[in-house]
């Protein structure tokens, strides 16, 4: 059996589903359920944040669709629940369908990655560990002295802070970094005698780098033992203060403009970070959106108002990077407020500089946008509710102008199929009345026999509307069926008319899988292969059937060798009671095509009849492969 689309989707390992636009699922593979636990029948028709756990999410995914329409595709991660309540982590992969440039749907890629972003968070926290002491280590000079003052060590914390390298230093005495003043003040013998009095000693001052430049240095000196208690020497640490006091003293400057411009706002949150992103002030609005005071934020890490799928993807310092790099990161998502509640934000990044362009923080303006997304939801909501009923309307408009016309012409033609047996009975009879008076038996015989096949012809016409209707009131019952064996089963019900036209049946069947209701798909091939029979003048017979898969369709071809259709009869045949011979030619009611026709529509189908006189004809049919899909028009 050849592989097909819906085959492929199926066994794919990886978890799809299809969205329609306004973000409901449509369809799913077995891998989507299994990742999400939920069943199909669960999935179809509910919104895709049925997976999101979170009673505002449909606020986040209609902002995830609208940037994937956008964007065409975005990739996404973030916690999801499956059916029994448990949470995995995971990323979706949005992809926008175009149907011819039109805007169809979404094609979302489901994967589970916990155990990935496990390992990710364990290795993220060793990294941050290790940078943590990389940082440290290139931010402070660290070094060790001998028991007089001698450099004993040298790191590259030194190199960067002091501009020498390890040989230029090693041996010398640390005093070399002292300014003159120091040095007659005898700075340097006095915090030795400190540090090994007291066992540390700490100062902060000018020190001299190489080449001569001053810097303000923080400098710590501890006084080291060994095991035996027996003193060796220092450890000196300096750090390079020299910034910190430059942008303390522009900070005292601007403060109290900055103060009275921005503390009184309320309608936005706005603060600033320093360079690693802890809060060194707030305003009003901050206070009056998130509900902290500037006691309980100012020196912490602003991932404090994010979520915890956004602190474990990183997303804080992403957005730091970002802003660093570009100049300003903006977007909107959820943060938190002070007691827990997640309210939906505006949010702008902007990098400050000084006028050495050295980067001295970052500003954060934030606006709360809860209720004018509540809001534009609703109406989207609204919109899209119209627009279905419009569009509901408008079908059922046409449904009830087809079936309006179908019951005109049904009415037309009942009326006068049913009145020609009842105009032959009626003549027969008052034939056979007659001709009893004259007491002329036989010929009466002749036609009562010739009226009581009158009645039979209006008892097979009964019986054929009655099957006519039946097709369109019976709930149809799904299930899968095989093709082959739909066809093994007619060719049983057929064997007598087959034997007596000495016909043959043939197929040539490449998709054999059917999602359909058993009785009708058999009350289908068994009209249309008895009128190939029927219909036919050669001395044997041929009926083909074949079929082969179209996308997540299967195509099947009914074909024979008999007297054909006329082209201009093509779609006439398919109306109730529409006969292209006498009855004395071809026997028959003309409701078989007609019950053909409902059935493959009831089954969301198409059929048509393709021919020419004399070079036989084929019945083509259209059916979804799930049962459910609209099936494309044919040229």
């Amino acid at each position: 059996m050849p592989i097909t689309h819906e085959t492929a989707f199926e066994q794919l390992g990886e978890g799809f589903l299809i969205l329609d636009p306004t973000g409901k699922i449509l369809n799913c593979n077995t891998a989507a359920s299994k990742i999400s636990g939920y069943l199909f029948t669960e999935l179809e028709h509910q919104p895709f944040s049925l997976l999101g756990g979170a009673d505002l999410d449909s606020i986040k995914y209609q902002y995830e669709l609208d940037r994937a329409l956008q964007e065409k595709k975005l990739i996404v991660e973030g916690w999801k629940s499956k059916k029994d309540g448990t949470r995995f982590w995971c990323e979706a992969t949005y992809t926008a369908i175009f149907n011819e440039s039109v805007h169809s749907g979404f094609l979302v890629l489901l994967r589970d990655v916990t155990e990935r972003k496990q390992i990710e968070l364990q290795l993220l926290q060793s990294q941050e560990q290790y940078r943590l002491m990389v940082e440290a280590v290139r931010d402070y000079s660290i070094f060790m002295l001998d028991p007089e003052g001698h450099i004993l060590t040298w790191n590259e914390g030194g190199t960067l802070i002091q501009g020498y390298i390890e040989s230029e230093v090693l041996g010398r005495h640390f005093s070399m970094f002292y300014t003159a003043d120091d040095l007659l003040d005898k700075k340097p013998e006095r915090g030795l005698e400190i540090a090994r009095a007291t066992g540390t000693y700490l100062e902060e001052g000018w020190r001299v780098k190489k080449g001569g430049s001053l810097f303000w240095a923080s400098v710590v000196m501890t006084a080291l033992f060994n095991e035996q208690n027996k003193f060796v020497g220092f450890s000196k640490v300096t750090r390079d203060l020299t910034d910190r006091l430059q942008s303390e003293a522009h900070l005292r400057n601007s403060e109290a403009r900055y103060r009275s411009l921005v503390e009184q706002v309320a309608d936005y949150g706005i603060f600033m970070l320093d360079t690693k992103g802890r809060i060194v002030s707030w305003n009003e609005g901050a206070k009056r959106i998130k509900g902290y005071t500037a006691d309980e934020v100012i020196g912490k890490y602003f991932s404090i108002f994010y979520p915890e799928e956004d602190i474990v993807s990183g997303k804080p310092p992403r957005e730091l990077r970002i802003a660093r790099a570009t100049g300003k990161y903006e977007e909107e998502g959820w943060r938190l407020r002070k007691d827990g509640s997640p309210f939906w934000a505006s949010i702008v990044i902007t990098a400050v500089y000084d006028q050495d362009h050295r980067l001295t923080g970052f500003s954060k303006v934030t606006r709360d946008l809860t209720e004018r997304k509540m809001a534009e939801q609703k109406l989207q909501e609204s919109s899209n509710k119209y627009r279905q009923l419009v569009q509901d309307l408008w079908s059922t408009n046409r449904q009830l102008t087809a079936v309006n016309r179908e019951l005109e012409e049904f009415t037309a033609v009942v009326s006068h199929d049913l009145k020609e047996p009842v105009r032959t009975i009626k003549s027969f009879l008052r034939l056979a009345d007659q001709q009893l008076r004259q007491s002329n038996l036989q010929q009466a015989l002749v036609s009562v026999d010739k009226g009581i096949r009158g009645t039979q012809r209006m008892q097979e016409l009964i019986d054929n509307l009655l099957n006519y209707t039946q097709v369109s009131k019976t709930d149809l019952k799904y299930q899968a069926l095989s093709l082959s064996g739909i066809i093994a089963q007619v060719q049983q019900n057929l064997q007598e008319a087959i034997r007596q036209s000495n016909g043959t049946i043939r197929t040539e069947i490449s998709a054999d899988d059917l999602l359909a209701d058993q009785v009708q798909i058999i009350q289908l091939f068994q009209n249309l292969i008895s009128n190939a029979l029927k219909f036919n003048e050669a001395p044997s017979p041929t009926v083909t059937i074949c079929s082969w898969y179209e996308g997540d369709q299967i195509r099947i071809q009914v074909a024979d060798n008999g007297i054909g259709i006329p082209e201009g009869q093509l779609e006439k045949v398919f109306g109730v009671f529409r006969r292209l011979h006498f009855p004395s030619q071809y026997p028959g009611t003309g409701i078989g095509l007609s019950i053909c026709k409902k059935v493959v529509e009831r089954h969301k189908g198409k059929i048509w009849a393709e021919s020419q006189p004399d070079q036989g004809a084929s019945f083509q049919i259209i059916l979804p492969l799930n049962g459910s899909s609209n099936v494309e028009s044919h040229e």
